[in-house]
């Protein structure tokens, strides 16, 4: 368990290196010494190179005639300076906005943020209590190694999509004991969330996906997962079913009430019914015409099994329950 846990740093732990020694505040237009790679506000450093040609931290020589020939505007490290102290860039574009309402100069020279005039959306900055819109559908493993009837696939793929929307801080495992939940997944199966074809950790916050996978909100974020059988109580449970298939159905559904107990308060939020992809069910034909979505588990004794996706149709006589998302039973198997 450990291991899934991350350190949180906190802001004040990393501020010395946030923060301009000349003017003690965080950085503004980040711009950085070439020689030494020390960085300062923009306007704090190139007023005091006007009166000194030396770095305030180190007193390394920046030039010795013209010292604002070497230093360069680093956008990486106000980037960053933005996206870890909150609000900064938004009071920071409030700043210059009035600004330049109060001293109406020529400003036609500077770009639309030294203007003020860039939103937090367009900059890609996240803040923690934003709510982010995702898509979440299930991970098709025939489409990723290309086989099977592309037309088909993506049709099913679209109709098989739903929509969230969630505090930019909810975790990857809020998510996960959502999609538990909300389709009565054994506990004898874990479910995976994946960014494309990469699984994503417990601990990541949606933020985080947003941030690591360059998300340019041109859409909702778009997640997937996958049902898998856990190594773990496969053998117990293949034991179980092989005897008496039909009449285990209602019982691993156990954990899911659990799960619903232990989902976060910021639950996700959509208006459209999130049907159940059904107990596993022994069925002859794993890739037949009825489960296009469904995958076969991965578990070598079991080579029939296979997972129901979404309700598409049903294999080997396991009917779905579709479960709406206020908790309600539409239709149960």
């Amino acid at each position: 368990l450990n291991m899934h846990r991350t350190t949180r740093i906190k802001i004040t732990e990393l501020n010395p290196h946030l923060m301009c020694v000349l003017c003690g505040g965080y950085f503004i237009d980040a711009t950085t010494i070439i020689e030494c790679l020390h960085s300062f506000c923009k306007m704090c450093i190139v007023r005091y190179l006007e009166t000194s040609k030396y770095c305030p931290i180190c007193d390394v020589q920046v030039h010795k005639t013209k010292p604002l020939l070497n230093i360069r505007s680093d956008k990486t490290l106000q980037d960053i300076v933005y996206k870890l102290v909150p609000g900064l860039f938004k009071n920071e574009m409030k700043r210059r906005r009035d600004f330049y309402a109060e001293h109406p100069v020529d400003a036609s020279n500077g770009s639309n943020e030294d203007r003020g005039e860039v939103a937090d959306e367009d900059k890609r900055i996240i803040t923690d209590d934003e709510i982010i819109s995702l898509s979440i559908e299930f991970f098709d493993q025939t489409s990723r190694l290309g086989v099977g009837v592309e037309t088909k696939t993506t049709k099913d793929q679209v109709a098989n999509k739903r929509y969230l929307q969630c505090p930019a801080a909810m975790t990857v495992m809020h998510l996960r004991k959502f999609l538990r939940s909300k389709m009565d997944i054994p506990s004898t199966y874990q479910v995976e969330v994946m960014y494309e074809d990469e699984p994503l950790k417990d601990y990541y916050t949606l933020m985080d996906i947003a941030y690591i996978y360059t998300w340019r909100r041109n859409g909702p974020l778009p997640l997937k997962y996958r049902v898998r059988p856990n190594c773990k109580k496969m053998k117990v449970s293949h034991a179980q079913q092989e005897g008496q298939n039909s009449a285990s159905r209602s019982g691993p559904e156990s954990d899911s009430a659990s799960d619903k107990a232990g989902s976060p308060a910021g639950a996700p939020s959509t208006s459209s019914s999130l049907p159940s992809p059904g107990t596993p069910a022994q069925s002859p034909h794993p890739h037949g015409p009825n489960n296009v979505n469904g995958t076969p588990a991965a578990a070598p004794p079991t080579p029939s099994r296979s997972f129901t996706q979404f309700g598409s149709g049903g294999s080997g006589g396991s009917k779905p329950r579709k479960v709406s998302l206020n908790g309600s039973s539409t239709s149960s198997g």
